[in-house]
């Protein structure tokens, strides 16, 4: 008796675990089911045939899809294996309704799915909010899911890299400003002799060899310099000397 209850035992336990699913669908590929329905019920039938084509672990969950239409994936020659690299760049690694998206201000950044690639903002309002070169024209298409949303957009986007990636080789430089750093000087020319033999201290005498024809200065600059001695030019003593001869011979 005790055989057989055993026995009925382990085959209701094998009956139970027979009839559990072996390959239970994770929940993040779930969404993604949900969202590929969504697509196509919109008519982005192009965009679900590359997400079927991409690796089956190429997109998880936690994502926004930015998706162009038939029309426009048409007109786009796409090598086989340039698929993940397509998707990557028209997906954001985050799931962002269209309300999220249009709290990022005008020249904002969002990070794609690749890394060095990024979206510009250009945020006009609604209907007039651009991602680097295309406009969202169909927002909050995937919403049925928890971790993927998706919009149509009304092109393929173009690549903007990242600041980080420019290459600055052959960028101008920068001008120079007051704050720089100051130019090499230059070195200082060899002194000169004085000009016209001046002499520029004025409580110095100058010797007689430097003074002839009654005192006349030997400069030859055009500059008019007056040889100063005692603070009196040479001149002005000769015509105070004329004076005072005048001054006695008047008295006489």
């Amino acid at each position: 008796m005790a055989t057989t209850s055993i026995s009925l035992l382990a085959l209701l336990m094998a009956l139970v675990s027979s009839s559990a699913p072996t390959n239970a669908i994770p929940s993040r590929n779930q969404d993604l089911l949900l969202a590929t329905e969504e697509m196509q019920n919109a008519n982005y039938f192009t965009f679900v045939m590359l997400i079927n084509m991409a690796p089956a672990n190429l997109i998880q969950g936690n994502v926004t899809f930015l998706m162009p239409n038939d029309w426009a994936l048409a007109k786009t020659l796409m090598p086989e294996n340039a698929v993940s690299d397509f998707l990557l760049l028209h997906s954001i690694p985050s799931p962002l309704l269209f309300d999220q998206l249009g709290h990022f201000p005008t020249s904002s950044l969002i990070p794609t799915g690749k890394p060095e690639l990024m979206l510009k903002v250009s945020n006009n309002g609604w209907g007039n909010f651009y991602l680097n070169n295309v406009r969202i024209v169909r927002p909050n298409v995937c919403t049925a899911g928890s971790s993927i949303r998706c919009h149509g957009i009304d092109g393929v986007v173009e690549a903007t890299m990242t600041p980080e990636n420019h290459d600055t080789s052959t960028l101008p430089l920068p001008t120079c400003s007051s704050s720089s750093s100051p130019a090499p000087l230059l070195p200082s020319p060899l002194p000169g002799p004085p000009l016209g033999g001046v002499n520029l201290n004025p409580l110095e005498a100058l010797p007689p060899s430097n003074l002839d024809d009654g005192g006349s200065s030997t400069q030859k600059s055009g500059s008019c310099k007056r040889l100063l001695l005692g603070g009196f030019s040479t001149l002005d003593l000769t015509m105070m000397g004329c004076l005072v001869l005048l001054a006695i011979g008047l008295s006489v």
